[in-house]
């Protein structure tokens, strides 16, 4: 092979993420809004599937964790039990003389701008989204857009451990919007204000957390493995006791080298028993379960393994990136290769007649339904040359494309085969159609 580069600038990346239809700045025929992107045709399926696994590891492969949709409007009481509309915040600051903001504890030199320019006295600024509930705008009808999907699992806990008939410990999944009214978001869509989230809460008894604390951890991290990421790429970060949340017993990130360095994938928290608690102080609610076992009520801890849909999808597609100057053959046209697991490919496979010419299209479609009647998402493409149109899928990662040609449906050793070809090595192979 030529010549071959990683994500060097993102840049390069952006514009690749647009021409090939999986990201792209949101409303962009209006000039954009700032931190904001849509998902194409290609990045939803990708997206779709990475929730997909996410969900059918951690609800759908186990007896001891069940799934839950929550509301995105909550009751504002929520909200105030959580800490959220007292303590969600960060130091805000601004440069005196351009009016720019920026969050303070990420300033390298917390004594002046990016610019050089004097900085104002920082405040603190909610990072909740606030909206109103009804035709009138006043404090009575104030209410907020979830800044993180947990609380969602924390108000229905009493009700689904009834319901689910489930006993402790056991784990409720979400996977659902949240919003968080960044100052200073950035890197394309690694910290957005609009983001979609994988919760899992898991419950345990107090004597239990360290133990499935380290469990979760280990978990998780083997889960990014699992799918492609290169494990050399991925670190965990155990945060000092200094520095954690304030319903916190404990946290480590995962994170992940991007190219402007390392950064949270999720994070695992031990966040003791403050949800169920504040929420049971607050509501009146009892929040507390019973043990068989010492005869006694207890308010459950909890441990949260919590990442980002959009993080984990960033960091799988920059690792599974690759250019090739001069093509992957030699002094051949440069081409990008993106070597996604199959599991999170847009298409499980492209179908392509050899030329646009019939018998062959009409057996080519045949084939699409054939394999989209099976449960396979199928890219059908006709048109151009034969080798741009696998460069094309190369490119957006598709595994496998099975070529309808002449051999095909004429008499012979290979009629009624196709060539299979495969992403990643290039090699071609004849498979009989039934067997595909």
């Amino acid at each position: 092979m030529s010549d071959k580069s990683a994500v060097k600038s993102m840049e390069e990346f952006v514009a690749w993420a647009k021409r090939r239809g999986v990201i792209w700045q949101s409303s962009e025929i209006y000039g954009g809004l700032g931190s904001s992107y849509d998902y194409g045709p290609v990045g939803v399926e990708m997206k779709n599937r990475l929730k997909a696994a996410w969900w059918k590891t951690m609800v759908q492969e186990r007896d001891d964790i069940v799934g839950l949709d929550s509301a995105i409007i909550l009751n504002p009481k929520v909200w105030e039990a959580s800490g959220h509309t007292d303590s969600f915040t960060d130091p805000l600051v601004e440069d005196l003389v351009t009016q720019k903001r920026y969050r303070l504890d990420q300033l390298k030199d917390q004594t002046k701008s990016p610019d050089g320019n004097p900085l104002s006295e920082p405040k603190s600024f909610n990072l909740l989204f606030k909206t109103f509930i009804g035709p009138v705008e006043d404090s009575q009808s104030v209410a907020y857009l979830r800044g993180e999907t947990c609380q969602g699992i924390f108000v229905n806990f009493k009700q689904i451990y009834e319901v689910s008939r489930q006993k402790i410990p056991f784990g409720i999944a979400q996977i659902g919007k949240s919003f968080r009214n960044e100052i200073t978001p950035g890197n394309f869509t690694y910290r957005t204000r609009e983001f979609e989230q994988m919760e899992m809460e898991f419950f345990v008894k107090p004597d239990e957390a360290d133990k499935w604390y380290q469990k979760w951890i280990d978990a998780r991290l083997e889960w990014y493995v699992s799918l492609g990421v290169k494990r050399e790429n991925l670190r965990l970060y155990k945060h000092p006791k200094a520095d954690l949340a304030h319903y916190s017993k404990g946290t480590t990130d995962i994170e992940y080298k991007f190219p402007w360095g390392w950064g949270e994938l999720e994070g695992i928290a031990n966040r003791g028993d403050f949800d169920l608690a504040a929420h049971q102080k607050h509501s009146g609610k009892d929040m507390s379960v019973f043990d068989e076992e010492t005869k006694t009520k207890f308010i459950p801890w909890v441990i949260e393994p919590a990442g980002g849909v959009d993080r984990a999808l960033l960091a799988i597609l920059l690792d599974s990136w690759q250019h090739f100057e001069k093509g992957r053959k030699a002094d051949g046209e440069a081409e990008t290769l993106l070597s996604i697991t199959p599991k999170l490919a847009a298409y499980d496979a492209a179908v392509l007649p050899l030329v646009k010419k019939e018998p062959l299209v009409k057996v080519a479609k045949e084939l699409v339904q054939k394999l989209r009647s099976q449960g396979k998402n199928v890219f059908y493409d006709e048109s151009g040359s034969i080798g741009r149109r696998y460069r094309r899928q190369d490119e957006i990662g598709t595994p496998f494309c099975y070529t309808v040609d002449f051999e095909t449906v004429e008499v012979g050793d290979n009629k009624n085969t196709v060539t299979v070809r495969h992403r990643d090595t290039m090699e071609q192979e004849r498979i009989a159609l039934e067997s595909l």
